[in-house]
Parts: structure tokens; C-alpha cells; sequence
């Protein structure tokens, strides 16, 4: 727990910047949108990947404009300018439950993809081709999955100028926050968010989610005192017993779907109060 906590201070100490930079004008990135990874149960085909790369005797990592082997080539219909997606599966390296239920969730819902970035086949051999990578999410290496290219849908992002702090529930589904990219457990405006609610709850690509947290729930893993939320010996309490449930929520966001899988959507947060953390809430607006 002690290597989360201090990964979370280092992310609050930099995610300022993202909850204060709020406008992101009409339109996602391409960093949005071919970037944000996704979590899935569907089965993902396995068999092309990643060989090598030039300069490998003492590089270990392939970067934009760099030159990388893939083990498909002519043979089996591969083309000088067909375009690949490189991605791989992600597993959390400090094995550490943020909060309450994250680890069935994950669990049940599948397994995290990093995207990598594109590829572009400059040389198609028999069984082998040389591609160039055009477009880097983060680094390759020896081993990455490669999948065929495709576009994705960019939804549009709607004004911030009416986020309503105070929304009442829209009684709508409800889910919660699961993780952010490579398992950051907080984040902000402009990070990535997976929840799951997906495509088999009739989420799309283009829906909007409003972030949410009760007061007093106690899911965090870390240590907490007991009902700090409303019982702090020396700092009052009130005469009457209240709880999570019987408090206003706290609206501290919202995000457009951006993927969905069977079970779980990728959310870019287009605009946060303060940081979000994993056990956070999510509703369809």
C-alpha cells in the first residue's frame, strides 16, 4: 500500500495542471482517442507481433520514427502502406487493491490493453515486413500485438458551461471507476478513466458520464479513522446519525465515452472539480 500512496502523491502533485487546464474546445485528440486503451473480455487474436527492431543488439524499446520487424509479411497478404495498431496486455506491477471490490471488478469486466501506437509497412517480405512507426502512445517492445488498423469514431465534447455541481441523480445506470491508465488511481481533467458499464448496458461511444462520490463511504483501502466524514472528536459532529446514504453526493466531474467493450467503457474526464480517484462513482447522464 505504502508504493500506491506514494505514487499518489506524485500524481496530485502533477495532475494540478490537468484539473485547471478545463477547455478542451469542441473535438478530442488523436492521443484521445487511439491512446486510451481499453479494458475487454473479448479474446484478442495474438498471432502477429512484434519481432525486433533496428538497432536491437543494445535497444530495447522502439519509439516514433523508429523501424520494427513484424512476423507477417507477403506471404500472408500483407502490403507496402498497410497500417497496424500495436498493443499490449497490462497487468497492475504493484499488485495493490486501491479500494473496495477493485480486483473482482477488473476481474470480471477483462483484461487492460495499452495502446502503443501505429505502425506503417514500408518493406513487405515473404513472412516478414518492416514498418515504420508513425504515431506513439508510449514505447514498443519485442513481443507487442499487432492488429490491423482501424478508425475509431471521435465523439464531439459539449461546453463545460453548464456542469451542474449540484445535478441530482439522473436514474440512470450507475457504476464506478475502476482505474485510470496503467492503473493510476487518481486522475483528472484530460486523463483517461475505465468504468464498467460498456456495450452490454447499452453504453456507446459519445455518451456522457457525471462523476460522483458519497461522503463518508470508508471504500479506500489506506487507512482511514472511522466516520471522519462526520464524527471527528474536537472538530464536531452532528446531533443526529448520518451516513453515505442520507448526505447529498459530491459531483466532482464528468467524461465522454470515448471506447466501449461488452462490459467496460474508456471515459476521457473533460472537466473535474478535484482529483478522481478509483471507487469513485459514475452515472449516464
Amino acid at each position: 500500500m505504502r508504493g500506491k500512496i506514494v505514487l499518489a502523491g506524485l500524481i496530485l502533485a502533477l495532475s494540478g495542471g490537468a484539473i485547471a487546464a478545463q477547455d478542451r474546445g469542441a473535438s478530442t485528440t488523436q492521443d484521445d482517442i487511439y491512446c486510451s486503451g481499453t479494458i475487454t473480455s473479448e479474446s484478442v487474436p495474438r498471432d502477429t507481433y512484434v519481432i525486433t527492431g533496428e538497432e536491437s543488439n543494445y535497444k530495447n524499446t522502439f519509439q516514433q520514427g523508429d523501424y520494427i520487424y513484424i512476423n507477417k509479411g507477403s506471404s500472408q497478404g500483407v502490403k507496402v502502406g498497410d497500417q497496424f495498431s500495436v498493443i499490449r496486455a497490462t497487468t497492475d506491477p504493484t499488485d495493490i487493491e486501491w479500494t473496495k471490490w477493485q480486483f473482482s471488478i477488473l476481474k470480471k469486466i477483462g483484461t487492460m490493453w495499452e495502446d502503443e501506437g501505429r505502425l506503417r509497412v514500408v518493406v513487405a517480405q515473404p513472412n516478414v515486413s518492416i514498418a515504420q512507426i508513425v504515431s506513439s502512445c508510449n514505447y514498443m517492445q519485442r513481443g507487442d500485438i499487432v492488429l490491423p488498423f482501424n478508425e475509431r469514431p471521435e465523439p464531439p465534447l459539449k461546453s463545460e458551461a453548464n456542469f451542474d455541481r449540484f445535478a441530482p441523480p439522473s436514474g440512470k445506470p450507475v457504476a464506478m471507476v475502476v482505474s485510470g491508465k496503467q492503473f493510476a488511481i487518481l486522475d483528472g481533467t484530460n486523463d483517461i478513466i475505465y468504468v464498467n458499464l460498456g456495450t452490454s448496458q447499452g453504453v456507446k461511444v459519445g455518451d456522457y458520464f457525471r462523476i460522483f462520490r458519497y461522503q463518508g463511504t470508508e471504500h479506500e483501502t489506506a487507512y482511514q479513522t472511522k466516520r471522519a466524514a462526520f464524527d471527528i472528536y474536537g472538530y464536531g459532529s452532528a446531533p443526529a446519525k448520518y451516513q453515505w446514504d442520507n448526505v447529498p453526493r459530491e459531483v466532482i466531474g464528468e467524461g465522454v465515452v470515448v471506447r466501449a467493450a461488452p462490459n467496460s467503457s474508456s471515459v476521457l474526464i473533460t472537466f473535474s472539480l478535484h482529483q478522481i480517484y478509483a471507487g469513485d462513482y459514475i452515472e449516464v447522464e
